[in-house]
C-alpha cells in the first residue's frame, strides 16, 4: 500500500507542479499516469514542439518543460506509479481515500487531485485484421515503447508520420537489429531536426523507409514473424519480431468516470470560486480535465489551480492551523531530501 498526502492523477505539466506547490507546503505526493513516463501530452505527442505562453519562457520545448519541471521537483522526492490507470476510488470512514489501478496497486491519500489533462489516453489502432491478438502476451503489437531494452537485437517495424514515430525510430536505431519506419505518405509531420535525422540514418541505412505505403495484415501462427507492406499497389513482406504503430492518442475521461463526479461534456465540473474543489469533498480537479465558466484550457492556468488546490487541501488537512504564506525569494525552499534553495544573504557592511 503507498500511502500519502496527495493523490495526483495525471503526470502532465499541472499534475507535476502540484507536487512543487504541495512540497511547500510541506504536504508529500505520489503521482499516478497510465503513460509511462512523466509529461502527459507533452511528452507524447509533441516533446519537440515550442510553447509559447509559459510565463518568463519566451519559447520553450514542450519536452524541455517537461524535464525543468521534474528537476523543480526532484527535492520533494515525489513517487510515481506509470504505466498504471486508476481504476476504484474508495471513500474510508477516516475521510482518506484508496485508489487502486487496473493492474492492483493500492494507494491511500488523505486527498486526490485529478489532474488528467484531457483524461486518460489510449492509442488510435490500425484497422487490422487479428491485430487484438498479437497485442496480448508479447505476441509481436506494442503501442508504448515503455522498455527499449526489449527491442535490442529485434526487427522493428515502427507505422506513423510524427515525433513518436521519428523519435523512436531514431532511438532505436542504435538498439534493435532493424528499424523500418512505414508510413502512408512521403511527408513527415514532426521536428525538422528529427527529420533531417531520420534521412541520414537511411542513408547510413541504419533505418529502412517505406513510403507512402500502409501496414496492411500480419504473418505469424503464435506471434508476429512478418507484416505485409502496401505499396503503390503492390504488396512486400517485411521481417518483423515488434511492430509498434505510433499513430497518436485518444484521449478519455476513462474509469474516473464512474467515480461519482459531477460531469459536463467529458469534464469534471469544480468550484472555481474557491478551490476547484469536484462535488466529493477532498476530490479536487484541476487542469484541462476540469470545467467551469470561463475556463480556459492552458498549462498556465492549471498551474494556477494547482496553486490554489494545494492550499485548500492544507487547510483541510490542518484544521484551525494558520498559514503564512512567505515568498520563496525571502523563505527560500527546503526539500524533503534535506537540500534547500534560497537567495543569496545580503551582506550587512557599515560604509565609511
Amino acid at each position: 500500500m503507498i500511502e500519502t498526502d496527495i493523490l495526483i492523477i495525471g503526470a502532465g505539466p499541472t499534475g507535476l507542479f502540484t507536487v512543487f506547490e504541495a512540497g511547500l507546503l510541506k504536504l508529500k505526493c505520489h503521482i499516478i499516469d497510465a503513460l509511462p513516463q512523466p509529461g502527459g501530452q507533452l511528452a507524447e505527442l509533441y516533446p519537440k514542439k515550442p510553447i509559447f505562453d509559459i510565463p518568463g519562457y519566451p519559447e520553450v520545448l514542450a519536452g524541455d518543460l517537461v524535464t525543468n519541471l521534474m528537476e523543480q521537483i526532484k527535492q520533494f522526492e515525489p513517487g510515481f506509479t506509470l504505466g498504471e490507470t486508476a481504476n476504484t476510488i474508495e471513500r474510508q470512514e477516516d475521510g482518506t481515500f484508496i485508489v487502486i489501478t487496473k493492474e492492483g496497486t493500492q494507494h491511500k491519500a488523505k486527498a486526490i487531485a485529478i489532474a488528467g489533462g484531457l483524461g486518460t489516453f489510449e492509442p488510435r489502432k490500425p484497422l487490422l485484421k487479428d491485430i487484438e491478438f498479437y497485442e496480448k502476451e508479447d505476441r509481436g503489437v506494442d503501442y508504448f515503447v515503455k522498455d527499449p531494452e526489449k527491442y535490442r537485437g529485434k526487427n522493428i517495424v515502427i507505422a506513423g508520420g510524427g515525433d513518436s514515430a521519428l523519435d523512436w525510430s531514431i532511438f532505436l536505431s542504435n538498439v534493435a537489429n532493424s528499424v523500418t519506419l512505414v508510413h502512408r505518405r512521403n511527408e513527415f509531420r514532426g521536428a525538422l531536426d528529427s527529420v533531417e535525422k531520420v534521412q541520414e540514418l537511411k542513408s547510413a541505412e541504419k533505418i529502412k523507409l517505406i513510403t507512402p505505403a500502409e501496414v496492411v495484415g500480419f504473418k505469424g501462427s503464435e506471434r508476429i514473424e512478418s507484416l505485409d507492406v502496401e505499396i503503390n499497389g503492390a504488396r512486400m513482406n517485411v521481417e518483423c519480431d515488434y511492430f509498434i504503430p505510433l499513430f497518436g492518442l485518444t484521449p478519455k475521461l476513462g474509469p474516473i468516470a464512474n467515480w461519482g463526479l459531477e460531469i459536463e461534456k467529458n469534464a469534471i465540473k469544480v468550484n472555481n470560486a474557491l478551490d476547484y474543489q469536484t462535488n466529493i469533498d477532498g476530490i479536487y480537479a484541476i487542469g484541462d480535465v476540469n470545467t467551469y465558466p470561463g475556463k480556459l484550457k492552458l498549462i498556465l492556468c492549471g498551474f494556477h489551480e494547482a496553486t490554489l488546490m494545494c492550499q485548500s487541501v492544507y487547510n483541510r488537512l490542518n484544521p484551525g492551523k494558520r498559514y503564512v504564506l512567505k515568498y520563496t525569494t525571502v523563505s527560500g525552499v527546503d526539500g524533503f531530501d534535506g537540500t534547500r534553495k534560497e537567495a543569496e544573504k545580503a551582506v550587512v557592511k557599515a560604509i565609511d
